[in-house]
């Protein structure tokens, strides 16, 4: 069987991704790795759960800058992240001054919104209706 364990998201500030994606969004870091050159091996993951990590690519290579510019020029996430409530979610982010591109709206089965990581992504949040 195969099943995902690892994806990634290429942030352009492994620091503030950090700080966005634990202190922010909830998250736990699972790896902080230095691999040289200011780069990391920087990993995280839902709380108290074992295996699927993120990873928080560093943006470095030159191919990144315009993938993501095309994704942000677009509207287009990064990735999206399961929520219970999505309308909760999103006041409770706000109130911690995250800039949504996209109020929560809903799309038939599922209601999303759109948040700005603050590392050259958007982020969509998904709640299964």
């Amino acid at each position: 069987m195969i099943r995902i364990h690892l994806a990634s998201v290429f942030v352009t500030d492994q620091d503030r991704a950090k700080d966005f994606y634990t202190r922010v969004l909830g998250f736990e870091e699972r790896h902080d790795m230095d691999l040289g050159g200011g780069n990391r091996w920087l990993t995280v993951a839902n709380p108290g759960e074992q295996g699927f990590e993120l990873l928080l690519e560093p943006a470095g290579h030159p191919i990144v800058a315009p993938y993501q510019e095309g994704l942000v020029a677009d509207g287009i996430p990064a990735t999206s992240f399961a929520v219970d409530d999505v309308e909760a979610e999103y006041a409770r982010l706000v109130d911690l001054g995250v800039s949504f591109t996209q109020p929560p709206t809903a799309m038939g089965p599922v209601t999303t919104a759109i948040l700005d990581d603050t590392c050259g992504n958007l982020i969509q949040l998904a709640q299964q209706d």
